[in-house]
């Protein structure tokens, strides 16, 4: 490889004076100074900043039947059947939700794998994950799939403590399965995992470099998802290797050559980061974000694939084509199939993230609910902004709840002068005189709206149906 090349992305020439080549050291780099471990983690800097470089192209790329499936009950083929459905109509005729991963271990799996494939979508595409082992490449050579995962861990966590091998022996173990991937015609996207703890210059550019070698020789495209496993990674520029979301882009693409179009990202939100370091990826070149339904997956969560749609299309400016309107369906349909408990507090799907309970705030939502909803929820969720009541909602926040509850426009709306909102607020304001401390719930609310205004209530009634 020449030192000094025209590169065809800044047209400029550039110099890269050190080729990296595999440091098989014979104790394993723990980065001891960084991950203590009886301390919490530090984040380091080196003030070493790299430049922007957003992909001409991004998607986005879902793990709900892989990683989401790691940290709950299992869905049942039915429901993966219903998810992926639903997960084609979100991701628009663009496929903007560019591919799906499967388990194939189970017969349950396979199963559901291959109705899914029976439906015909091109998108997303359905892909599979595997172990970097013979017995498991077994398992996906001839089931119709295009592409594959292939699990590569990459720290010395994983290559020493946990596999027992060294540097070049797992070097070497990776590379055979992505050879046989390769001649049997399979497109392999090598997940790097644990890369927040790894060495980069001494493994981790030199194996993505050989993988670079084998897709040039090969004529096969061979991808590298960047796996932040345990949400180490950090997103603010000048950060040192290896936390930096920045630097592990920057550094895959400029010292091992791997193109835009072959870098994922696949976070976890162990600090609280994973939205961030996933717009961070996408910022500084990796073509894909890997995702979760609802951010369900290992520990804290992956990252969730219905807040990286928000973030495509404020960095876009445009949903292109996306139906966000699905995302609450898709959070309705997992909670009542699968009981899954969604906390209320979650942005976009949770029971409360579009609803008020200060009375303050309430009497701005009558008045335009642009002052305290975040945007159209209604429009673009199917979700309009709604009030709780409590014994601090007052007037304002009564009638607010009718309007949206009841989903009442125009002149159809309520006002908080009309006289029954004063003898509804009389009923609550003796609930909590009385010592209550829960909010009023829905099935209260349009009791005591029938009780106190049963005209009206009759009226409005019909709209709800």
């Amino acid at each position: 490889m020449k030192n000094i090349a025209l590169s065809n992305k800044s047209n400029l020439l550039e110099q890269d004076p050190y080729q990296y080549t595999l440091q098989d050291v014979e104790k394993p780099e723990l980065f001891r100074e960084l991950f203590p471990y009886a301390e919490v983690p530090k984040i380091a800097y080196n003030y070493r900043k790299v430049p922007m470089n957003m992909p001409e192209k991004i998607y986005i790329t879902d793990t709900t039947f892989r990683d989401g499936q790691q940290s709950r009950a299992p869905y049942t083929t039915q429901q993966m059947v219903e998810i992926y459905k639903m997960l084609h109509r979100l991701g628009g005729p663009k496929g903007i939700i560019r591919q799906t991963e499967f388990f194939v271990y189970s017969h349950k799996d396979r199963e559901a794998l291959e109705q899914c494939m029976a439906l015909g979508y091109k998108f997303p595409e359905i892909t599979t994950w595997i172990r970097a082992t013979k017995s498991d490449f077994a398992l996906v050579r001839n089931i119709g799939i295009k592409e594959t995962g292939i699990l590569v861990s990459c720290s010395d966590y994983h290559i020493f403590n946990k596999m027992g091998l060294t540097r070049q022996q797992a070097m070497d173990k990776y590379l055979g399965i992505v050879k046989d991937a390769i001649d049997a015609g399979l497109r392999p996207r090598c997940h790097f995992e644990d890369i927040t703890r790894a060495d980069f210059y001494g493994f981790v550019v030199p194996f993505a470099t050989a993988l670079m070698r084998l897709s040039e020789d090969s004529g096969i495209p061979v991808k590298i998802r960047a796996c932040d496993t345990m949400g180490y990674g950090v997103p603010f520029a000048g950060v040192a290797l290896p936390r930096s979301v920045s630097g592990i882009i920057y550094g895959l693409q400029h010292h091992a050559g791997v193109p835009c179009e072959m870098l994922e990202w696949h976070g976890h939100n162990d600090f609280y980061k994973g939205v961030v370091n996933a717009s961070t990826a996408w910022l500084y070149g990796a073509q894909a974000v890997n995702c979760s339904l609802l951010g369900i997956g290992e520990r804290t969560g992956n990252v969730p694939l219905e807040a990286m749609v928000f973030e495509y299309a404020q960095l876009r400016g445009t949903l292109d084509g996306m139906d966000s309107r699905v995302i609450t369906e898709i959070a309705d349909y997992i909670s009542r199939e699968t009981h899954y408990e969604l906390p209320p507090m979650t942005p976009f799907v949770g029971k409360n993230f579009n609803v008020t309970k200060a009375g303050i705030h309430a009497d701005g939502l009558l008045k335009d609910p642009e002052i305290y909803n975040i945007f159209d929820t209604e429009a673009l969720l199917d979700r309009p902004p709604l009030v709780a009541v409590s014994n601090v909602s007052g007037l304002a926040g009564i009638a607010c709840w009718i309007n949206n509850y009841y989903r009442l426009a125009g002149e159809n709306t309520v006002s908080k002068k009309d006289p029954f909102i004063s003898k509804m607020k009389e009923w609550i304001d003796k609930q909590y005189d009385e010592g209550r401390i829960t909010v009023i719930s829905d099935e209260e609310m349009v009791h005591l709206f029938e009780e106190c205004a049963p005209e009206v209530f009759a009226k409005v009634a019909r709209s709800k149906v």
